[in-house]
């Protein structure tokens, strides 16, 4: 094999990753839409907690950023992915805050107002202050930061698992989707060689194995099967 064959065999598979990872993610992103659905029908947010989604927009956003072309050439998929999942984080943020409680109303638009703070600031200090390839490693750190911080969720999800030796707050479903996403995300970064993108989805694809290996220990022991969605979490 020439190596512009091999060029262009890697450079499909990594697309191919790349590709998978987008569909992946966007199972996730509408997985919380039942919970939205209950609070349009209720009018009401009752008692969940609308931070995930502050977070996950935070998260959303510096990843989309790491992924443009002006901080890190050549893996534009980590940008498209990322700016869906913003545009379905302020959807949901925006349903929150309109039928909230005037108190969670006004915290819930305290950190919105934070998120856009904290990244307009990134953006500044990114073109302002860094230079390439600088830049790139002062986003790519944020953004490994700000990823290992989502993996909060999970956690708590695999210790209320062991905990109640129950598995009625962890999809099957949306456990695999995340697990293949981060898989598919590990793989396009081992083959674009950016560290920034392998190692904290290599770590999700870790958490995602332990929780389906949760799954099958405490479903088939107990023969329950889930019945609240992972997203909707309480306060």
């Amino acid at each position: 094999m020439s190596e512009v064959d091999l060029f262009s065999t890697y450079s499909v598979f990594s697309y191919a990753a790349g590709i998978a990872g987008n569909l992946l993610a966007f199972v996730l992103f509408v997985s919380p839409i039942p919970t939205f659905r209950r609070i349009i029908r209720s009018q009401s947010t009752e008692q969940f907690s609308g931070s995930p989604y502050i977070y996950a927009l935070l998260n959303c956003l510096i990843c989309f950023w790491y992924g443009l072309p002006i901080v890190s050439p050549g893996i534009i998929l980590v940008a498209t992915v990322n700016s869906v999942g913003a545009i379905f984080q302020l959807i949901y943020i925006t349903i929150f805050i309109t039928y909230a409680e005037k108190p969670k109303k006004l915290k819930m638009l305290g950190l919105l107002l934070a998120v856009f703070a904290v990244f307009a600031a990134i953006v500044f200090l990114s073109i302002k202050v860094f230079e390439p390839p600088i830049r790139q490693l002062f986003v790519g750190y944020l953004s490994v930061f700000s990823l290992i911080s989502m993996f909060a969720s999970p956690l708590f999800i695999i210790n209320l698992v062991i905990r109640t030796k129950s598995v009625e707050y962890m999809p099957f479903y949306l456990s695999l989707s995340t697990f293949l996403m981060s898989l598919s995300f590990f793989a396009y970064g081992m083959l674009k060689q950016d560290a920034f993108i392998s190692v904290p989805n290599g770590i999700g694809a870790f958490l995602g194995i332990l929780q389906l290996v949760l799954y099958f220990n405490y479903s088939s022991s107990s023969g329950e099967m889930p019945r609240r969605p992972l997203l909707e979490s309480y306060a």
